[in-house]
Formats: C-alpha cells, sequence, structure tokens
C-alpha cells in the first residue's frame, strides 16, 4: 500500500514479552492496560478496528492508531492519520515516522506495534502556520 515505506520497526518481541511477564505474574494486567485517558478517547473515536481479540482480556474491541511525527509536517506533526490519508502524505513529504498503536477499549491495553518511515525524500520546508482555534482562544485570553 505504501510504496516509500523503509525502516520497519517490529515491536512484536517486546509485545510478546511483556504479554509473558503478565501471565506468568512476574507484571500486573492493571501495569499492561494503563493507556492514557487520552490515547483511549483517542482510540474511541478515531480508532480503525482490528480483527484480532486483546491479548489481555479477550474482547473484540481492538483498534489501531497511527499517529504521524516529522519536522516536514510542521504544526501537523503527532496528528493521528488514517491509511488514504498517509498514502497521499507520501507524495507531499519528504520523510516523516509512522507510529501504529494497539488499543483495547475495554480493558486499556495498549502497545506499540510498528514504527516506519514514509516519504518521496525530497526534502521540503514545513508548510506555513495556520491559524487554529488554539491560536484564537489565547488572543482571547491575553
Amino acid at each position: 500500500m505504501f510504496w516509500s515505506q523503509r525502516s520497519r520497526i517490529d515491536y512484536s518481541f517486546r509485545r510478546r514479552a511483556t504479554l509473558a511477564a503478565v501471565f506468568q505474574g512476574l507484571s500486573s494486567a492493571m501495569d499492561a492496560c494503563d493507556a492514557d485517558p487520552y490515547l483511549r478517547r483517542a482510540a474511541k473515536y478515531h480508532g480503525e478496528r482490528v480483527d484480532r481479540k486483546c491479548p489481555v482480556c479477550r474482547s473484540h474491541k481492538m483498534v489501531e492508531l497511527r499517529y504521524a511525527f516529522g519536522d516536514q509536517l510542521g504544526q501537523y506533526s503527532g496528528r493521528i492519520k488514517n491509511l488514504e490519508e498517509l498514502a497521499l502524505m507520501q507524495s507531499e513529504f519528504g520523510e516523516f515516522r509512522v507510529y501504529e498503536v494497539e488499543i483495547c477499549n475495554d480493558c486499556g491495553w495498549n502497545h506499540l506495534v510498528t514504527s516506519f518511515l514514509l516519504g518521496d525524500g525530497i526534502s521540503r520546508k514545513p508548510p506555513r502556520k495556520t491559524r487554529t482555534i488554539e491560536d484564537e482562544s489565547l488572543n482571547v485570553r491575553q
């Protein structure tokens, strides 16, 4: 799907080690299911459902989020993107990193699944900063 994907890092061994520690009693399920409230909210409203069960509670409410980070993204760095947006972005930006996170909406299990680079390799300046609602609310307070 991504013609420019490179430098892929798979975190499945770390995921497997975390789950083994939970199931062997070396770590508690509460430690493993500690999703930040903002991550859980993002998963609830923006997560893309996956066809695997939660490894901790066996729920079918597993979703994935993809975060895009990079200097060339400017103020848009750190935002959630879906697959279609990422496919378009790989032609618009030289290089940015995508992090895929899995989250269970029932128990709060979360883990980094993969990360990879996208982009056409042509260095560009970040897009011009556009005013946001946050900027407007800061002007009103001052």
